[in-house]
């Protein structure tokens, strides 16, 4: 391969490895033409399954920041790069090499790290993210449903609350604006408490008189 085409095929095995989410080596030996195709359209949107020369794999691997790959580079290589899910992919694999033991899957990487063997087999072992999410939103249901049970009396009670100022706003509009109404009535205090202090000296006229009075019977 000329240096250039060289350049080009490391360079796109690269691309793969860091828009992928993840990637699982395997050795393909012993698969007929049709049965990689199978593989493949098993895989469907999952990952891109490509047969990859070990040594353009093992730089573009170096290239991407992946190790722990070189000492499995033997033998035919393809690798499945996965663009969607990856425990899906991980079950694919998995699922088509338990009917087609020539697959044989030696590890992959995911995130960054190195998976060997059994790992991806346990990632294969794992709910798909589909699975996931529907426990995630019937225990998100359960939740919001203990919650409305739990805030269903304080919210009647502000409901009802609200409907009994909007009635009370409507017979008197100037409440909303601070004027008459049980507002207005408050404003009235201080005159009452002002008129008080008159009061209490007309009532203690008529006490002054009667002392004025006294000693004049008594001189009598």
């Amino acid at each position: 391969m000329a240096r250039p085409d060289k350049a080009a095929a490391v360079a796109e095995v690269v691309d793969s490895f860091n828009n992928a989410a993840g990637a699982v080596l395997t050795d393909y030996r012993g698969l007929t033409v049709s049965e990689l195709q199978q593989l493949r359209r098993s895989l469907g949107e999952n990952a891109n399954y490509a047969v990859v020369k070990n040594t353009l794999a093992k730089i573009a691997a170096r290239e991407a920041g992946i190790e722990g790959f070189d000492d499995l580079l033997t033998g035919p290589t393809a690798i499945a790069f996965i663009e969607g899910d990856v425990v899906e992919a991980a079950k694919g694999l998995r699922d088509f090499a338990k009917a087609n033991p020539a697959l044989i899957i030696k590890g992959g990487v995911l995130d960054g790290a190195f998976l060997d063997a059994k790992e991806v087999a346990k990632l294969a072992d794992l709910e798909s993210r589909e699975v996931l999410l529907g426990k995630l939103a019937g225990a998100m249901l359960a939740s919001l449903s203990q919650a409305v049970y739990l805030l269903n009396a304080p919210l009647s009670q502000a409901a009802r609350l609200a409907g009994a100022l909007q009635a009370k706003a409507e017979s008197d509009p100037s409440i909303l604006a601070g004027g008459a109404g049980e507002p207005a009535a408050a404003e009235e205090a201080p005159a009452a408490a002002e008129e008080a202090p008159a009061s209490e000296d007309a009532a203690e006229a008529p006490a002054s008189a009667e002392d004025a009075e006294t000693p004049a019977t008594t001189e009598a």
